[in-house]
């Protein structure tokens, strides 16, 4: 690494990650602190966002002072997971994980497949931000699926259901269409392109590679159910 990119690498860092002095935090707000984020492993991580679902599920969501979050993490941001997720309207990981502001970075893109810019994204959450699981969060019904099933061609949206298309010739052995009129097959493109997703975050970055390798973060994947909003992990 260059002087320049170091210097801009601890730039971002101080910018993004910097803490409030604790007891601006502490408040009620209850965001992620830096204390509290480092207290944290990959397990019990994850385990926050079961639990989230849960409530979600449930109908017991936590009760948050989004003003005071704001307020709270203005200074600095200590977010314990990545969701990199789909567009689509109807899964907003936010809240189907019951989280505040502060509690995870969600990327998202239609079909929650990775790209080099989003590589590069999850990268700096993990990194230098110190997030400790990515969940890869696929649902049913999704629309980018069924266009790759479809191999449909549209504009810029061609190149995005490309990279849904590895997914689909996976899937093999398959009785019936091969298209999205055979919900069965889109539900099994689905769980493949998440795993495949799961697999390139790790094969095509060295940074989450060894982030992985260390015990210090975790790479999962799982399947939003737009009809029940529960969560089910692979």
């Amino acid at each position: 690494m260059n002087p320049f990119s170091r210097t801009f690498a601890a730039a971002l860092a101080l910018s993004c990650v910097a803490a409030l002095p604790a007891a601006a935090v502490a408040d009620t707000s209850g965001v992620q602190t830096m204390e509290s984020q480092a207290a944290l492993t990959p397990d019990t991580a994850l385990a926050m966002l079961k639990e989230g679902n849960e409530r979600f599920l449930s109908g017991d969501m936590v009760e948050r002072d989004l003003n005071a979050q704001v307020a709270a993490t203005a200074g600095g941001q200590y977010p314990h997971s990545i969701v990199l997720s789909c567009i689509d309207s109807r899964v907003p990981p936010e809240l189907v994980f019951d989280q505040g502001i502060g509690d995870i970075f969600s990327p998202r893109i239609a079909g929650n497949f990775v790209d080099e810019e989003l590589l590069g994204s999850m990268e700096f959450a993990a990194a230098v931000a110190g997030s400790k699981v990515i969940v890869v969060l696929g649902h049913t019904e999704c629309g980018a699926v069924k266009g790759a099933c479809d191999d449909v061609k549209l504009g810029n949206l061609t190149r995005t259901l490309a990279a849904i298309q590895p997914a689909v010739a996976a899937v093999k052995g398959f009785e019936g269409e091969r298209n999205s009129k055979n919900k069965a097959f889109v539900d099994a493109v689905t769980h493949e392109n998440v795993r495949q997703t799961v697999d390139n975050i790790v094969e095509r970055s060295p940074v989450l590679a060894a982030l992985v390798g260390n015990g210090k973060l975790k790479v999962v994947g799982a399947i939003y159910d737009v009809s029940s909003g529960e969560v089910t992990f692979l």
